[in-house]
């Protein structure tokens, strides 16, 4: 069973709730959330590009495997 740490450019990471039987599973839901990242990052900036600039780095993430 394997899990997904997401790592954000500010230093913090995020130990995800979803558990995947897989870690093929878990490696798409890991570039899923990289992906919402970035485009949540894109629509603040272009509601609001002076308090949301656009960041130079994604996010990053890490499967680890739990025991179930």
């Amino acid at each position: 069973m394997f899990k997904v740490v997401m790592r954000y450019p500010d230093g913090s990471s995020e130990e995800q709730d979803e558990i995947f039987e897989t870690e093929q599973e878990a490696e798409n839901y890991g570039l899923e959330q990289c992906s919402n990242y970035s485009l949540g990052g894109e629509v603040l900036h272009m509601s609001n590009p002076g308090d949301y600039p656009l960041e130079d780095e994604d996010a990053d993430f890490e499967i680890v495997e739990i025991n179930g």
